[in-house]
């Protein structure tokens, strides 16, 4: 089987995937710059209720990573994201029809408990290839990155004409989407462990946080938000001070972001092909603090914070993408849902510590100063990441076997992971194909055929 592109099934699940991902992080994006200027006609209004109302969200996000991913590896990804986008369409209902900014700060908590990365993340690790995940996960990262985009642009539009309502309308509308997509075009899978693999428990959980490899990937994704965050807290205030009105600033941001997903390509080339994720992963962090502290030196000129800019978000999408990838890598087969849930509630703890620490100093610093604080948060990383390492990668096996129901896909999927020198099995009834992560050096392919009913 070749590795060297995404298979059908690969790319079926990029997209898809990856549109779910957008539309939760768009209905997210997009309510950021609108809130605190079309909010308050809201009932009980105040500058700590905006700022709770939005916050609330990134800290149930948070809170609830880890269990939903840890219900993901018991209950399945699917059902437990199915219920996540529920969750998330009540709370944007309630959102919407709120007349009271209490109530619109239930309705934000409650999308936040619709915490389905983990599980998502899980899903596509599932999915893929070791050698082919960090593009699926760049895919991933690229939708995140547009819907930021370009909730930059609609959010105030539709605010403009219907209100913060009509953002949270939109919002719901969108999650009923992402059901469709879940249910009707991501592809389905049966994902087994070896026995002694077990479910991630309470104690497990403990270990995966206090594994150092995943510990180190946690606070880097962690640190990475707190820096992008941070930045976003001053960066508007300082683009209108050099000239650019609000209403022009998508025509800075949607170039900057394109154009980092294209310069990240090549970078994401030499990483896998020439077997250099770790320096290019070093190089990266270095390349973020950078251009944040030259962000600090240049902020009162457009088209260096253009350049600053590009040179952050080149290595924001290469450490976003590669990231999660790397979590898949180091945990146990059976606990990646678990893994991705710490991992994904550093990342909103990450954010939620940025807006403080931009607040805190934007409130008694200017501009360069909130820069300059995310260039050092930017050394902090690399000093945490400097002794990292990369995990091998293993070998995948595809079969073509005979299932009709997932019923036959989970007792094959059994079966598979008790043979010698299988690491994980996957079995995709709807493709009539197992795909097996193997320890080259204690596998016996014929015994898997034969297993399989292909012998």
């Amino acid at each position: 089987m070749s590795t060297a592109a995404l298979n059908q099934l690969e790319k079926r699940a990029a997209i898809s995937l990856a549109s779910v991902f957008a539309f939760r992080m768009l209905g997210l994006f997009m309510l950021m710059p609108v809130l605190a200027i079309y909010g308050q006609h809201y009932d009980d209004v105040s500058p700590l209720w905006i700022g709770l109302a939005i916050g609330a969200y990134g800290l149930t996000q948070a809170l609830l990573q880890i269990p939903m991913g840890w219900l993901s590896d018991r209950f399945g990804r699917k059902p437990i994201i199915v219920g996540g986008l529920i969750v998330f369409t009540i709370g944007s209902v309630i959102a919407a029809l709120a007349e009271s900014i209490y109530w619109v700060a239930i309705g934000r908590a409650l999308q936040g408990m619709g915490a389905i990365a983990s599980a998502l993340l899980a899903l596509a690790s599932d999915l893929t290839r070791d050698e082919q995940r960090p593009k699926v996960m760049a895919v991933i990262g690229m939708s995140i990155g547009l819907s930021f985009a370009i909730a930059m642009l609609l959010g105030p539009m539709i605010a403009a004409s219907f209100g913060v309502t009509g953002v949270f309308w939109s919002t719901a509308v969108l999650a009923v989407v992402g059901i469709g997509i879940i249910l009707f075009i991501v592809p389905s899978s049966v994902n087994r462990a070896p026995k002694g693999d077990t479910v991630a428990t309470v104690s497990a959980i403990k270990e995966l946080i206090k594994h150092p490899q995943l510990l180190r990937l946690d606070l880097g994704v962690l640190l990475l938000h707190l820096t992008m965050t941070t930045l976003f807290v001053s960066l508007p205030n300082q683009l209108i001070r050099d000239g650019l009105a609000a209403e022009m600033h998508w025509k800075l941001y949607i170039p900057v972001f394109l154009l980092a997903f294209v310069l990240m390509a090549p970078m994401m080339i030499v990483a896998i092909r020439k077997q250099q994720e770790r320096a290019v992963f070093i190089f990266c962090i270095l390349l973020l603090s950078l251009s944040t502290l030259s962000l600090s030196l240049m902020a009162s000129n457009i088209w260096a914070i253009g350049v600053c800019m590009l040179l952050y978000f080149v290595a924001f999408n290469f450490l976003e993408a590669t990231m999660p990838a790397l979590v898949s890598r180091f945990a146990p087969a059976s606990q990646k849902g678990a893994a991705m849930g710490v991992f994904s509630s550093s990342q909103f703890f990450g954010a939620f510590l940025g807006g403080m620490l931009g607040g805190i100093l934007a409130q008694h610093f200017n501009a360069q100063i909130v820069f300059a604080a995310s260039a050092m948060v930017g050394v902090i990383w690399l000093i945490i990441a400097w002794n990292m390492q990369i995990p091998p990668r293993s070998k995948v096996i595809s079969l073509l076997v005979q299932v009709d129901s997932e019923g036959e896909a989970d007792m094959l999927a059994s079966k598979l992971v008790s043979l010698k020198g299988v690491i994980e099995a996957t079995v995709v009834s709807e493709e009539s194909r197992c795909y097996l992560k193997v320890d080259d050096k204690e596998f016996d392919l014929n015994a898997a055929k034969q297993l399989a009913g292909l012998g």
